[in-house]
């Protein structure tokens, strides 16, 4: 790795890192750029290299937790309906530590002005976010789509999964309950979360079974 690309990995991941202590449970819009500069000890200009509009930094820390994810799944393999249910358990342990960001990151997903292309983690970053992962840059992120996408395929070889609608139409509707139980979480108040997102998650899985 050379000096220049070790910087500017260390760097994004302490922008990240920072982002995560200064706003807690906050929203990400009350969060000033200002605030994570003056914690990082850089200027907006070199923030701003990094992470073009403030916004990016949603993206790479959605990135990073696809990535978490991905990694997990690489090291201990969760198949089918146990995969599915793992990531809804890991979103609702994420929604309770931040729930502001990952409101702000579903209102950015759904501004039609915006793409929602991924934000990318170069492999000096992957080895920063998980240095004790041996062979962690041939580590694929997997995006939530793909991952879910992966367990469904299982799940019907399994036989988990009987009912005979297309895998991408049973993406679609789990994604939908994903996301959309963030928000309706959040305008319920609806606590603990986990709860909430596994008895959704109960009743599509016996709805497709």
């Amino acid at each position: 790795m050379s000096l220049r690309k070790e910087k500017a990995a260390r760097l994004k991941v302490q922008v990240l890192e920072t982002t995560l202590k200064l706003i807690g449970r906050k929203s990400f819009e009350d969060l000033y750029v200002d605030d994570i500069c003056d914690k990082v000890k850089i200027s907006k200009v070199t923030l701003f290299k990094y992470f073009p509009q403030k916004e990016d930094i949603l993206l790479y820390y959605f990135r990073a937790w696809c990535l978490a994810r991905s990694v997990e799944f690489a090291l201990k393999p969760r198949e089918g309906l146990q995969g599915i249910y793992y990531l809804f358990d890991r979103l609702s342990d994420e929604f309770e530590e931040h729930p502001g960001l990952l409101l702000s990151l579903a209102g950015y997903l759904a501004d039609l002005n915006r793409s929602p292309k991924p934000f990318p983690i170069k492999p000096e970053e992957k080895r920063m976010f998980h240095p004790s992962i041996d062979g962690i840059s041939n580590i694929e992120i997997m995006s939530i789509d793909q991952m879910l996408e992966k367990c469904i395929l299982e799940a019907i070889f399994r036989k988990e999964i009987t009912k005979t609608i297309s895998t991408r139409d049973i993406t679609n509707l789990i994604n939908a309950v994903f996301v959309g139980g963030v928000v309706t979480a959040h305008v319920n108040q609806l606590n603990p979360p986990k709860n909430y997102f596994r008895k959704n998650l109960d009743l599509v899985v016996k709805g497709l079974g």
